[in-house]
This record gives structure tokens, C-alpha cells and sequence, in this order.
């Protein structure tokens, strides 16, 4: 039970697990590879729920890569030179999936990972081109020093 601002009382609901069912269902044209399964949960909670984070996410995976020169011109000038690539392969990292049961994309990753945690701007967080798991981006730096 949870009391609402105006003094209401509203009953939690959670969804209810049915063992024996599989969490999840693998498919070549789903985000991951998998999605949760809606069979294995009832929109009704009646005490064999699993347990705190039993169901989790999908997993992370990114490879960053920095390389740096320096060039001494003259005695007093240098030159530095820097090339940073982000998620060097490319690699698709998905938000976590819908976790509403009423809702028709229940069990799917709808976003990827950067998308998923945050939009940026006057609300916060960075651009999802900024974010870890978002899609490969490079950038080059040239500095001179005297």
C-alpha cells in the first residue's frame, strides 16, 4: 500500500512469475538478440514474485581507443597531436527492455544504451552521441604549444 499526496491509498501491483516459463525468448530480429517473456508473468501479484534484481538487463560492451604525438618544432614550440575513436566496432549496446506489463513492447529494448540514459539538454545528461553505447565517433585534436 502506498498513500498518495491526497491522502488516498493505492495497492502496488506487481507482475507475477510463472515457473517453469522461461524469462527469456531468443529471435535473430529482436534488439540483443532477446527479449523478456511476457508468458512468464501474470499482471497479478500473489507472492511468487522473484526476487530483487533476479531479471536483469542486457550486457556492455565498448572499446575506446586514444592515440597521442607530440612534435617538438623548435626549441620552445611543440606540436600535439591526438586522434580518440569511441565504441571502435560499432557495437549496438540496447537499453534495458519495456518493463510495463500492460504495454504491447513489454520485454523489448526499444533504444539503445545511450538513448536510454538521457536526451541532454535542459533536462540533463549528455547528447546519446556522447554517451557510452552510442554509435561509433571519432575526433582529432591539433594543439600548438610555445
Amino acid at each position: 500500500m502506498t498513500n498518495l499526496a491526497n491522502g488516498d491509498v493505492a495497492e502496488l501491483t506487481y507482475p507475477d512469475y510463472v515457473r517453469g516459463e522461461p524469462l527469456w525468448v531468443s529471435g535473430p530480429g529482436l534488439a540483443g538478440g532477446r527479449r523478456v517473456n511476457r508468458a512468464a508473468f501474470l499482471p497479478f501479484f500473489s507472492g511468487r514474485n522473484l526476487g530483487r534484481n533476479s531479471l536483469r538487463g542486457f550486457g556492455f560492451s565498448q572499446v575506446d581507443v586514444s592515440l597521442r604525438r607530440q612534435l617538438n618544432l623548435t626549441e620552445r614550440v611543440r606540436l600535439h597531436l591526438r586522434a580518440e575513436v569511441f565504441n571502435l566496432f560499432d557495437r549496438p549496446n540496447f537499453g534495458n527492455p519495456v518493463n510495463d506489463l500492460g504495454s504491447s513492447l513489454f520485454g523489448q529494448s526499444v533504444q539503445t544504451l545511450g538513448g536510454s540514459l538521457g536526451a541532454g539538454g535542459v533536462n540533463g545528461g549528455l547528447s546519446p552521441v556522447y554517451q557510452v553505447g552510442g554509435p561509433r565517433s571519432a575526433q582529432l585534436t591539433l594543439k600548438v604549444q610555445f
